[in-house]
């Protein structure tokens, strides 16, 4: 039995996990999905991670799993946490070191990703951007719910670590992602994690647009 410890992305809340915490609770692990405090300007990194690692103290047998802009304060939680047997980045924002996350979109050359699909989720609004394939009425209280802000704070904090935590780590892209195109994160992974990562069917907000997948598949990598 894991603990699953679900880090949500920019401005969100640990609602977003709700369904695939029920599959994965159905198959007999436990859950944890903290809100982060992203909703107060002035909260700090190290005020992410205390959210985030307070949620599990004590736990063993740890599976971290950051989606976006989590993976931030997923890949410090790996780092810090004693009992962490596995680091998911899903559709994650893959840090460096000294990495400001404001920097991250030119240093991964984001602007460089294919055009049409950069272009398309800039004019497309935010349910068909980042939550499609999410039944509308799902996608709706999704976005009522987010839309918390992001502390600039974080935003313009260096990520401390001098290197990759010594954890293994897994990574999903979203075969549907209008934010973050496939093929784009491929070659991020490729270029600062040197693993090749999975795919699954579904938008950014894949926790949402098919949760079974997503729980199966993180089920699945704690059994190898």
């Amino acid at each position: 039995m894991a603990t699953f410890l679900l880090i949500h992305g920019a401005g969100d809340t640990g609602w977003y996990w709700h369904l695939a915490e029920a599959r994965l609770r159905a198959a007999g692990h436990l859950t944890s999905a903290p809100d982060l405090p992203c909703d107060r300007s002035t909260a700090t990194l190290d005020d992410y991670l205390s959210a985030a690692t307070e949620a599990v103290t004590g736990q063993r047998e740890l599976v971290i799993v950051g989606q976006s802009y989590g993976a931030f304060t997923a890949t410090l939680a790996a780092d810090r946490l004693p009992g962490t047997r596995l680091l998911v980045l899903v559709a994650g924002m893959v840090p460096a070191p000294g990495e400001r996350p404001s920097q991250w979109w030119d240093n991964t050359g984001f602007q460089a990703a294919p055009a049409q699909a950069n272009k398309a989720s800039a004019e497309a609004g935010p349910i068909d951007s980042f939550y499609n394939g999410v039944p509308r009425p799902l996608a709706e209280e999704a976005l009522r719910r987010g839309g918390r802000g992001e502390s600039s704070v974080v935003w313009n904090t260096e990520w401390p670590l001098a290197g990759w935590p010594d954890v293994p780590t897994r990574f999903i892209v979203c075969r549907d992602d209008r934010i973050f195109p496939a093929a784009f994160l491929r070659r991020v992974v490729s270029e600062r994690l040197d693993i090749a990562p999975d795919e699954v069917p579904g938008g950014h907000c894949v926790a949402l647009s098919n949760p079974d997948e997503l729980a199966d598949r993180l089920v699945s990598y704690f059994g190898d």
